[in-house]
């Protein structure tokens, strides 16, 4: 967790218990740093799932950066009931953790979590100073993670006798259906990702367009991440 740094983003998950059709979060952990009056500023992003995985990912830069002079940081976790969390970390109050807090929310970012650790250079910045710098690392953070918006799938199953599937995959295509996994047997065995409120829709086009010899079967309601 040094430098600049970023992970493959996970184009799915699960969804959390309670969670929207579509929310806001970041897509990856990443890093970026900048130096302002010869203080060093890192700032880190990470999306979690629960708050023992923040408090993970805290722990560790804590670990990696022990002999930092701050790791200030704050997390907003769950859906329905939130649990937020910011920490100045010895700064003086309210010049740390809050503004990193209010990048979250400006952003309307969800399952997150962003630290800005800081290795004091000498000079005092005062309060506006740490401000601005906490809150100019929590952005870089965010754009070097990137920002996802989780979106509810349908994931359907269906089988179709062969003279069907030309049609059908025409009009999976024309409506913009992910074909995750298809298997050429006796019959085609297809399993597709469609966005939740398309799903009905696309039921209904299938059956139509087979003359009901086709019937979609939902597997799941997996999150899909599209980059905003």
């Amino acid at each position: 967790m040094s430098g600049k740094s970023s992970g493959d983003n996970q184009r799915q998950a699960r969804p959390p218990e309670g969670a929207p059709d579509v929310y806001r979060t970041l897509g990856t952990f990443a890093a970026d740093e900048v130096v302002i009056k010869r203080s060093r500023f890192i700032g880190w992003g990470a999306p979690v799932r629960s708050e023992d995985e923040a408090l993970a990912v805290l722990e560790q830069i804590r670990a990696e950066h022990a002999q930092a002079t701050h790791n200030c940081y704050a997390y907003r976790v769950g859906f329905g009931v939130e649990t937020v969390r910011f920490s100045d970390d010895g700064e003086p109050g309210g010049t740390a953790g809050k503004p990193i807090l209010e990048v979250i929310q400006r952003e309307d970012l969800r399952n997150v979590i962003i630290v800005v650790t800081r290795y004091f250079g000498g000079t005092l910045l005062g309060a506006g100073g740490l401000v601005r710098a906490y809150a100019q690392s929590a952005k870089m953070a965010v754009d070097a993670a990137g920002i996802v918006e989780m979106v509810r799938h349908a994931r359907l199953a269906m089988e179709l006798d062969y003279e069907w599937y030309g049609r059908l995959q025409y009009e999976l295509q024309e409506r913009g259906v992910i074909i995750e996994t298809s298997d050429f047997g006796e019959k085609v065995s297809l399993t597709v990702l469609v966005r939740l409120e398309h799903a009905g829709g696309l039921i209904g086009a299938v059956r139509e367009l087979t003359n009901g010899q086709v019937e979609p079967r939902l597997i799941d309601r997996p999150y899909r991440a599209i980059p905003v």
